[in-house]
């Protein structure tokens, strides 16, 4: 193993602390608050504080069981890159701003590490120098902006209550209109860090930075930082009447994404796409008010997202960097162990009983079933989530099913024992994590006793979802053949409803463009001519006046001599 790869597996050795404080809190519920008098300033001390609660204990504990790994798969897929030292310190700063922001209570330490988490993600994002990842890094960095302006006029805003400490100000929150401001705009700066509508376009995007870092950064820090911020301040929201906004906001990002999924060939774009949506479910979950639930789906949802991207990085590292799915096929016979993980992996997206994602998406739409919502919302949320079932069987078939497409020397490099490794660990932690985590948070059994007219609604509901979902699957391979109206209908779905034009256009190219043309037309137009420009263009042509008259004409010369001596004369006189 490379020697930084080795001393990065560090996060493991003290997991296990960190894990059973996590176990301990949860059985017992106790919240801890560790303060540190940093200086004194203006006679008022700085105080630096840090919570630790079940919550906190138990995702932080994640966070390092998946950097560890990411640690290890790196030594094996970044192996011979001159830069990997670099790499690898970028990547634990990432690290350290999420665990900074998960055991914040105070908005000063949160946009510490929300503001690291931005900056480091920007340059992993343009990790390799060239302008697809250039364009993708400053799309990245102008989204994320946005977030961290919202959080510093939240900031601004509790200045006039005396503290930043938002822990101390739930019951507060619900009371006055000042607050409520405070909320929309931690709303907003959520919106932008898990890339919801109509901000989803950098996500995709920011699949230009290497495989081990959206491997870590897609489905355990960056993007779950808005998330679990909304799961910190989940009471206030639901009070005031976030919920069917955040409902509507959710729904919008599952159905855009899972439909731009079953559309897209790029491997990495597809799990993107898939991320994407999940981060949809997780917070149309929490608009129902089910915070615990939405956060359990969030970590188990770490576990085999991070397995599915290394999987998907192992295929993409033999094939020679290519993504396109259609090179794909009959990945099995090459690479079995990336294969077993993959398709494991893909059915813990699905929900497949027994698996890691089943124990949190079967809870969350039986709780769903008995909650009072209107048929449309029921139709789209199931129609949402059947979507992820359609592109998983839509990359088993793409990957497994058909025959290879690639070079006919082709041979899989077999050297990938730190890859398979990591890869099998998280595919034991994302078979079993899913029912330990299930009893762990809810030792009591939940029972669902439904009427025998719903029972056989249901089942007719699932009889036709299942219909629509092969359906739909066969309807995504035929689209891009049919008529020119189909594949227009295509386009726009699969380019994200042109949320990366609208996107682009609006947060890259028209301010580079406004700038453009400020900078023509006064920085270099009115300014230097007014100014510096135009001063020295006056007196190069007073300068070739004055010479145009005295050229070749030595009377008016010495007159002119003659007068300027009288002139001066007559001055000093006087």
């Amino acid at each position: 193993m490379w020697p930084v790869a080795k001393k990065g597996f560090f996060p493991f050795y003290g997991l296990e602390l960190i894990l059973n404080l996590g176990f301990y809190f949860i059985l017992f519920d106790p919240n801890k608050f560790v303060e540190f008098d940093l200086f004194m300033l203006n006679s008022s001390m700085v105080v630096m504080t840090l919570l630790f609660d079940w919550m906190s204990l138990i995702f932080v504990s994640f966070v390092m069981i998946i950097s560890s790994v990411v640690s290890l798969y790196s030594s094996g897929y970044m192996r011979g890159d001159m830069n990997i030292l670099r790499f690898m310190l970028i990547l634990y700063f990432f690290v350290f701003s999420m665990v900074l922001l998960i055991i914040s209570p105070n908005l000063i330490s949160l946009l510490l590490g929300w503001d690291g988490l931005g900056l480091v993600s920007y340059c992993l994002v343009i990790y390799y120098q060239n302008i697809k990842s250039y364009n993708a890094g400053f799309l990245t960095i102008m989204v994320n902006r946005l977030g961290d302006v919202s959080i510093l006029l939240a900031i601004s805003w509790m200045l006039n209550y005396g503290s930043w400490n938002y822990i101390y100000y739930m019951n507060s929150f619900i009371c006055s209109f000042e607050y409520h401001l405070i909320l929309l705009l931690l709303v907003m700066a959520a919106m932008t860090k898990s890339a919801q509508v109509p901000i989803s376009s950098w996500l995709p995007a920011a699949m230009a930075a290497p495989t081990p870092d959206f491997g870590l950064v897609q489905p355990s820090t960056l993007v779950t930082a808005g998330v679990y911020l909304m799961i910190r301040f989940n009471y206030p929201l639901l009070s005031f009447g976030f919920s069917n906004f955040l409902l509507l906001l959710g729904m919008l990002t599952m159905l855009m994404s899972g439909i731009a999924a079953n559309l897209e060939y790029d491997l990495s774009s597809i799990i993107a796409l898939s991320t994407l949506s999940q981060l949809g479910f997780m917070i149309s979950t929490l608009s129902m008010g089910l915070y615990v639930i939405s956060f359990f789906h969030l970590l188990t949802h770490a576990l085999f997202k991070s397995l599915l991207f290394l999987c998907a990085g192992s295929y993409i590292h033999n094939l020679f960097n290519i993504q396109d799915i259609r090179y794909m096929g009959s990945m099995f016979n090459y690479m079995p162990i990336s294969s077993v993980c993959f398709n494991v992996s893909s059915l813990c997206l699905c929900g497949i009983p027994f698996m890691s994602g089943f124990y949190s998406k079967d809870l969350i739409l039986d709780l769903l079933n008995m909650s009072f919502i209107n048929c449309l919302i029921y139709f789209l949320y199931f129609f949402s989530t059947g979507l992820t079932l359609m592109y998983s069987l839509r990359l088993f078939y793409y990957s497994m099913i058909s025959f290879s497409n690639y070079f006919p020397l082709f041979s899989s490099d077999n050297d990938m024992i730190n890859m398979n490794i990591s890869m099998i660990l998280l595919l034991i932690m994302s078979v079993f994590g899913g029912s330990f985590l299930m009893w762990l948070n809810f030792p009591f059994p939940f029972g669902f006793k439904f009427a025998d007219l719903f029972k056989v609604g249901s089942g007719n509901i699932c009889y036709i979802k299942w219909c629509m979902y092969f359906g739909f699957f066969l309807f995504s391979f035929l689209m891009l053949n049919l008529s020119f109206g189909l594949y227009s209908l295509s386009f726009f779905f699969g380019s994200m409803m042109f949320m990366p034009y609208i996107s682009t256009g609006f947060i890259s190219f028209l301010p580079l463009y406004k700038g453009f043309i400020l900078s023509k037309v006064m920085d270099q137009g009115w300014y230097e001519t007014i100014g510096g420009q135009g001063l020295y263009n006056l007196f190069i042509f007073i300068s070739l006046y004055i010479y145009s008259i005295f050229d070749y004409k030595y009377k008016i010369y010495l007159l002119s001599f003659i007068f300027w001596i009288f002139l001066l004369f007559i001055f000093i006189v006087l």
